[in-house]
């Protein structure tokens, strides 16, 4: 795995460790950021089920303020701080190991909101529609905020949850990439 663009382009990432980490493809990684390119810079990105953190550093290389990275697995958190320590951007990452849903009230509580969010979670454990309704309920978002789900392309996921309506899907192979606008002022009701 390389980051495909920006200022750490071409560097390598520490592959994944262990089952159950599944990265994004790089080729499904930039089509995504050549997708939502125009909103990266000086974005909060916020990284759910991160595994070896490429989504989130790829936003980094590619301008992002700032990016949190949650993820399950502690072999999986190691990883991620390997390669934020490799690309020496540790004082705009944060690499939080939990449960995401934890997580996310924590960083509501903390007052974080973000500008991107991608969710990377497990194909088949129904955890990426959940992710969506949880971030539309919690409403850690900027307003105009984007929510990116990857999903397996016969996992079913809504077009809208409340504030966030889809935008456009896109199919590359078996994976599914779904784009939500919040629209806070519409609350779907």
């Amino acid at each position: 795995m390389r980051i495909g663009a920006g200022e750490y382009r071409g560097h390598r990432l520490t592959g994944p460790r262990g089952a159950g980490i599944r990265p994004l493809r790089d080729r499904v990684r930039l089509a995504l950021f050549d997708t939502v390119r125009e909103l990266v810079p000086g974005a909060q990105f916020l990284d759910l089920f991160a595994g070896t953190g490429a989504v989130g550093l790829e936003a980094l290389s590619r301008g992002a303020a700032h990016a949190v990275f949650v993820e399950g697995s502690s072999s999986a958190g190691r990883v991620i701080r390997e390669n934020i320590g490799r690309l020496g951007c540790a004082s705009r990452s944060e690499v939080i190991e939990g449960d995401v849903f934890t997580a996310l009230r924590a960083l509501v509580r903390r007052g974080r909101a973000f500008d991107l969010v991608f969710i990377g979670a497990p194909y088949g454990t129904g955890l990426a529609p959940r992710t969506v309704e949880a971030l539309a309920e919690l409403r850690p978002l900027n307003a105009g905020a984007v929510v990116v789900a990857e999903t397996f392309h016969k996992e079913l996921i809504a077009d809208r949850y409340g504030p966030l309506v889809l935008e456009q899907r896109r199919t590359y192979g078996e994976t599914v990439l779904s784009l939500y606008r919040f629209v806070p002022e519409d609350s779907g009701s």
